[in-house]
C-alpha cells in the first residue's frame, strides 16, 4: 500500500493471462476504489504450437513460457502476492506435463499460477468487457484465442449462460491450414468443423437471447482492422463482411501473399483460421452484428480482485449455491465448519496456513455432504465427483481438486494418491487440511446443537493427539469412542498416529 500526495491510498495490482498463443499483463492502481492501468505487455510466446498429439509441451515451448514470466517478474518487484493474478488457459490445462511448466516457472516468478477452467476463464472475460459497456444490456461476449473459444451471455456484472469449446486459431492452422495454403475448400472444411464443435450448444444461446454482441482479444481485433482497411469503416463485423473477406483470402492463394497493412506475419497466419471460427460462431448462433471489445480475460483477473478486496469472494456465493442446489443439511454443514474453525485454531495450523487454504477448508466443511443428493452410499465419493466437475464460478482448477481431494477423504480409507495433481499447495498443508476435516466430521457425527468441547493438539505432522474427551460424554456416547478407535486405524494405514488422552 502506498500514499499519494492527495493522501488517497493506493495498492498495486497485476494480472498475467498465459494464453495458448500470447502471454500478456496489465499492470493498474487502484484509487478510491477505481482501476487506472499504468502499463500493458504482451509478448508472443505461441504456447500451442509446442503441443503434440499426445498433448504433451515441447521443452522449447516452455522454455519461451519461462523467459516471457522472467521479464514479466522484473516489472513486478515489490507487488504483494496478494495483489497478482497469473491464470493459464487452454494449452496449460491440456498439456500433460503441465507440471514440468509449473515447477520450471516457480523458480523464475513468485507468484501463484492459476490453471483456469473453460468456464471460468469464460466468467472472467465476460467480468473484464463488462467494465468496458453498457452492462445493463444483455450482452454475448465471444473471445477466440489461440486454443480454446468463449461463449458467454450476461447482464450487469453477472454472466448467465457460458460456454468454452476446444477451437482456436492456433489449432485450427494446424488442421486446415498447415502450409499456408488458402482455398475455398480448406475453408469449407474448418467453417464446418467449427459449426460442428458450436452445434450442441448454440440452440441454447439462441434460445437464451442477448441484444448486444461483442468479440474481445487479438483475433477478433484483426479481423476488425482487417475488414476497416477494406472499406468498411465502422468496423462493424457481419456474416457478409466475414465472407467477403474468406472469398479475398482465396484469391490470395498463400498466406503470405496476404497483403493487408498493420497486420504482422505471425497473425497472417492465424487469420484464416480466425476468421473460419468467428464467421461459424456468426452463422450457427445467427448474429446480425459483431463489435470488437478491447478488454478481455486480463482485465476480469483485475475487477476479480478489486471485487475480492471490496465486497466478498465469488466462491462463498458458489458454496451457498450448491448448498441449496444439493439440498445440504446447513446446521449439520455450520457444524462441521464450526468444528474444523476450532481445530484449525487449536492446532495453531493459522500459522503455516494462509487465509486461502483455511477459506478452502472452511467451504469443504460446508460442502462435505453433497454428495449425500447422490446417494449415502459412498457420498463422500459422490462429493468428490460433483466438486471436481461441476463448474465453480471463482475457483481455479487446482483449488476445485483441493475441493475434491478433501471431501474424498472425509470419511473411510485415506486414498492420499490425487495429493501429486496439485501445485500451489505444499502435500503437508493439504495432509493437516484431511486430519482437521475428518476429525471434525467425526466429532460432529451425533448431528447434536452443540459441538463436543474437546482439545487437539498436533504434536508433529504425522502426530496429533486428542485430550480433554469429557469421560461422562463418552461414557454416554459409545459410538463416538467407537468412532475415534476406527479413526485410529485410519491413521496407522498411512503412517499416522491419533493419540486418544
Amino acid at each position: 500500500m502506498k500514499i499519494d500526495s492527495d493522501f488517497n491510498p493506493i495498492r498495486h495490482v497485476a494480472a498475467i493471462d498465459l494464453g495458448s498463443n500470447s502471454f500478456h499483463m496489465v499492470i493498474a492502481r487502484v484509487v478510491d476504489n477505481e482501476i487506472h492501468i499504468i502499463s500493458r505487455h504482451k509478448q508472443k510466446v505461441q504456447l500451442a504450437l509446442g503441443l503434440d498429439s499426445y498433448n504433451v509441451l515441447s521443452q522449447a515451448s516452455i522454455e519461451r513460457g519461462i523467459k516471457c514470466l522472467h521479464e514479466f517478474s522484473q516489472r513486478l518487484k515489490g507487488v504483494t502476492p496478494d495483489n497478482v493474478r497469473i491464470a493459464a488457459t487452454h494449452t496449460l490445462r491440456v498439456a500433460r506435463n503441465q507440471t514440468t511448466f509449473l515447477e520450471q516457472a516457480r523458480v523464475v516468478i513468485p507468484y501463484a499460477i492459476e490453471i483456469i477452467p473453460g468456464e471460468e476463464e469464460a466468467r472472467l472475460i465476460y467480468l473484464g468487457v463488462a467494465h468496458t459497456l453498457n452492462a445493463h444490456h444483455s450482452n454475448l461476449i465471444i473471445d477466440i484465442g489461440g486454443g480454446s473459444t468463449e461463449l458467454v451471455i450476461g447482464q450487469n456484472f453477472e454472466p448467465q449462460y457460458l460456454s468454452s469449446t476446444a477451437m482456436g486459431c492456433i489449432s485450427f492452422t494446424t488442421v486446415f491450414f498447415p502450409n499456408g495454403k488458402l482455398s475455398k475448400n480448406s475453408f469449407v472444411s474448418a467453417n464446418l468443423a467449427a459449426r460442428q464443435k458450436l452445434e450442441s450448444i448454440s440452440h441454447h444461446f439462441v434460445t437464451y437471447g442477448w441484444q448486444c454482441v461483442f468479440g474481445s482479444s487479438g483475433t477478433v481485433k484483426v479481423i476488425r482492422n482487417v475488414l476497416i482497411e477494406m472499406g468498411f469503416k465502422d468496423g462493424v463485423i457481419t456474416k457478409q463482411r466475414l465472407k467477403k473477406l474468406v472469398s479475398k483470402l482465396c484469391q490470395d492463394k498463400l498466406v503470405n501473399n496476404i497483403s493487408f497493412k498493420g497486420i504482422t506475419e505471425e497473425r497472417k497466419r492465424y487469420l484464416p483460421a480466425g476468421v473460419s471460427i468467428l464467421l461459424a460462431c456468426i452463422e450457427q448462433l445467427e448474429i446480425k452484428q459483431l463489435h470488437f471489445s478491447s478488454a478481455a480475460l486480463r482485465e476480469g483477473l483485475l475487477y476479480e480482485m478489486e471485487e475480492r478486496f471490496k465486497t466478498g469472494d465469488v466462491r462463498q456465493r458458489t458454496a451457498n449455491v450448491f448448498l441449496q442446489r444439493y439440498c445440504v443439511d446447513i446446521e449439520q454443514a455450520h457444524r462441521v465448519r464450526d468444528q474444523a474453525q476450532a481445530i484449525f485454531h487449536q492446532t495453531k495450523l493459522n500459522v503455516d496456513i494462509g487465509e486461502e487454504l483455511s477459506d478452502v477448508l472452511l467451504w469443504a466443511a460446508m460442502l462435505h455432504e453433497v454428495g449425500l443428493s447422490v446417494n449415502y452410499s459412498s457420498y463422500h465419493k459422490h462429493s468428490q465427483y460433483l466438486l471436481q466437475h461441476s463448474y465453480m464460478p471463482g475457483f481455479n482448477s487446482e483449488q476445485q481438486r483441493l475441493l475434491a481431494t478433501l471431501v474424498r477423504n472425509q470419511r473411510k480409507a485415506l486414498k492420499l494418491g490425487e495429493l501429486s495433481n496439485l501445485h500451489l499447495f505444499s502435500d503437508t498443508q493439504v495432509l493437516d487440511l484431511i486430519k482437521v476435516l475428518r476429525l471434525s466430521v467425526i466429532l460432529s457425527a451425533q448431528r447434536k446443537t452443540q459441538n463436543l468441547s474437546v482439545e487437539i493438539k498436533r504434536v508433529s505432522d504425522d502426530h496429533w493427539c486428542i485430550s480433554r474427551l469429557a469421560p461422562h460424554k463418552l461414557d454416554h456416547d459409545g459410538l463416538l469412542f467407537a468412532d475415534l478407535e476406527t479413526e485410529q486405524r485410519y491413521w496407522k494405514s498411512v503412517h499416522w498416529r491419533l493419540e486418544l488422552k
